[in-house]
């Protein structure tokens, strides 16, 4: 997933589950790796992309992000975070009037 940060990161090792249980990460079952603007988790057991979607969609939420960002599907294994394409939207809007 594209657009890391430390907190990201920490965020999703505090609430992804494995066996029910959060923050664990299954003891090595899944594994987190932040590059510079990438995040990786990388598991042995079956994990849905849509999980860390709403995982991601969550992390926005709180930080009160998700009126800016939107989670993006770029390849079939992967995430981006882009921004909304708000000033198109705005000059449509004034050439209506």
């Amino acid at each position: 997933m594209k657009c890391a940060n430390y907190l990201m990161e920490q965020f999703l090792q505090e609430r992804i589950k494995v066996n029910g249980k959060a923050g664990n990460l299954g003891g090595g079952v899944v594994s987190i790796e932040r590059s510079k603007s990438k995040i990786t988790v990388n598991s042995e057991v079956p994990f849905s992309k849509r999980y860390l979607k709403y995982l991601t969609k969550k992390y926005l939420k709180k930080n009160n992000l998700r009126d800016w960002l939107r989670v993006v599907a770029n390849t079939k294994e992967s995430y981006e975070l882009r921004y909304f394409q708000i000033n198109q939207d705005e000059e449509e809007e004034e050439d209506e009037d």
